[in-house]
């Protein structure tokens, strides 16, 4: 038995996936010819469903960083951005590698004297943490669970994990 997949069975499983649609993923990887039993036929090899399951962690990695962003964007604190602004010449000097600048989109010197700087907008990450948990509720994943579990009964390994 082969340990490695085709480019068309790794193809598959990044389509299947982000679509969560067997047969939209099998002709998607160029399985044209019967996709849907394409679909099962991959969903029922262990390899796949392995291949599947680590890409699957890899997207919660992704989605859980691009929270935590969002998070940090709709409720971090201005004060080192605050600190930079006040800042003085004749201050004790400060540690621009330790000021937490995440929330600052824009920094300016305007020719007249000054800093301006500009953040982002919190409304708009509030907005975008609220879609990505909207998206967290997906109520057909426990339903495409099971019937990966029903795939797999029919695979030659008997459905072994």
């Amino acid at each position: 038995m082969r340990s490695a997949l085709t480019a068309k069975q790794l193809s598959f499983c990044r389509h299947f996936v982000r679509t969560r649609n067997g047969r939209e993923a099998a002709a998607a990887a160029g399985f044209a010819l019967f996709p849907e039993r394409a679909a099962q036929r991959l969903l029922a090899d262990k390899r796949v469903r392995t291949q599947i399951e680590t890409l699957e962690k890899d997207v919660a990695a992704s989605r859980a960083e691009l929270v935590a962003g969002y998070r940090r964007l709709a409720f971090g604190s201005v004060s080192d951005a605050v600190r930079l602004l006040l800042y003085e010449a004749g201050d004790e000097p400060l540690d621009l590698d330790r000021l937490d600048l995440f929330l600052v989109s824009d920094i300016k010197r305007p020719k007249g004297g000054g800093m301006e700087i500009k953040f982002f907008d919190r409304q708009k990450a509030l907005e975008r943490l609220e879609e990505l948990q909207a998206g967290t509720s997906d109520g057909a994943l426990p339903f495409y669970r099971a019937l990966e579990r029903s795939a797999a009964l029919f695979s030659p390994e008997g459905g072994e994990n």
